[in-house]
């Protein structure tokens, strides 16, 4: 940062304050949590399954995988998530998702660069997962490509933001079984017909804003794979983590 963005910078500052984008607590840097927020995140790390992710309440030895990756390894190759889907992430995401606060997408991009620090290095596209063009109308943007967009920009690794494409509309993932939620993605999906030659042989990694029961990734996944992808992971800010799945 020159002289002259740096004074830019500090005038901007004394105007409008960096705040927390969780909280609106006032912070030292723009895009950042309070230490308040910060510390009430539920965060994710090891040890957790080497496939899927899910967090484990006891240490195992590495690579270890969780019963569901035991019994059906899903389609995509990892997954991982900054934190819990509770508060304060929770509320912090639905403001994002349904309250137009993009002014948060720099700072849960900077959770989602934390969470996939083992995933990107590998990463050569980046992709969110689509909304269906009546529900982005609606929504007027879609949550998971402003957060690729974030993400490629911070990373350097090249987000393509119509790789795919919802071509089925699906009822709110909302209150479904895992069954249920497999059911409703199947076959809502499709490649666009003009990155067929992107994604072959390619280490893709798409990301979305929550990982409930990963219906919706495993599809997407399954599709790129078909499509030749040399490999696919997940990227979430959030993951749900109900007990008794270990």
């Amino acid at each position: 940062m020159n002289r002259l963005q740096t004074w830019g910078r500090e005038a901007l500052d004394l105007v409008l304050p960096p705040q927390c984008f969780c909280c609106g607590a006032r912070v030292a840097d723009p895009a950042r949590l309070c230490q308040n927020c910060f510390t009430g995140i539920s965060f994710i790390a090891d040890p957790c399954c080497h496939t899927c992710g899910l967090p484990f309440e006891f240490e195992v030895e590495q690579g270890a995988l969780c019963a569901l990756c035991i019994a059906r390894l899903p389609d995509y190759d990892h997954a991982r998530a900054a934190g819990h889907y509770a508060e304060p992430l929770r509320s912090a995401l639905l403001a994002f998702k349904h309250g137009d606060r993009m002014d948060m997408a720099p700072g849960l991009a900077r959770l989602l660069v934390r969470a996939g620090r083992d995933l990107l290095p590998t990463a050569e596209i980046i992709a969110p997962v689509p909304l269906h063009p009546r529900r982005l109308w609606y929504r007027r943007y879609n949550q998971a490509s402003t957060l690729a967009d974030q993400v490629a920009e911070q990373t350097g690794v090249p987000a393509v933001p119509d790789l795919l494409i919802r071509k089925r509309r699906t009822r709110s993932q909302g209150g479904l079984s895992a069954t249920a939620r497999r059911r409703n993605v199947r076959g809502a999906f499709k490649l666009a017909d003009r990155h067929r030659e992107t994604v072959a042989g390619r280490h893709i990694l798409l990301i979305d804003d929550v990982y409930t029961t990963g219906a919706t990734a495993e599809a997407c996944a399954r599709l790129l794979k078909r499509a030749g992808a040399a490999s696919v992971s997940v990227l979430t800010v959030a993951r749900v983590v109900r007990s008794g799945r270990l």
